[in-house]
């Protein structure tokens, strides 16, 4: 399962000397952001996270991380139903169960209750927010703030 969520970067974590783009910060609508995506597997434990900016897009990150895997079935939400993901999937010989964005004019079929466990990642992401410090990135730098969000996950896998 594949999936992203956006960190409000708090206004301490702003006063860093380096560009903001370095460091993983991006303008949204909420404010400034950073965005974790994160790939988990079939128990909702975290195999591949990346950290971006917040405005970046979900599926433009995506073939990056499922490629560091070799899963059968990718569970996604509309969020990533493109062209490009889709044919990555096929050649790869991985099933695509992601709906349908609504003005998709060619519909694919998938298996929606294979869908219904994507509530998985969503657990991760909750998981993952209940430690302040990842919830509201208080960091300077990418790099301080990764190595939170691996602690937290590692954490995930010895607690939950």
């Amino acid at each position: 399962m594949v999936d992203s969520s956006i960190i409000k970067v708090h206004q301490h974590g702003m006063r860093s000397r380096e560009k903001k783009a370095k460091q993983g910060i991006g303008k949204t609508r909420g404010g400034w952001g950073t965005k974790i995506h994160a790939v988990v597997d079939g128990l909702g434990y975290p195999i591949e996270i990346k950290l971006t900016e917040g405005q970046i897009n979900d599926c433009t990150q995506a073939i990056e991380i499922l490629s560091k895997n070799n899963s059968g079935r990718v569970i996604a939400d509309k969020g990533y139903d493109t062209n490009e993901i889709r044919e990555y999937l096929r050649f790869a010989n991985r099933e695509a169960v992601i709906p349908n964005f609504e003005r998709r004019l060619v519909k694919y079929e998938y298996d929606v209750y294979e869908y219904k466990e994507r509530h998985l990642v969503e657990n991760h992401f909750r998981r993952l927010k209940e430690w302040r410090r990842i919830a509201t990135r208080y960091e300077k730098t990418l790099r301080m703030f990764q190595g939170m969000v691996v602690i937290g996950c590692l954490l995930i896998w010895i607690m939950f």
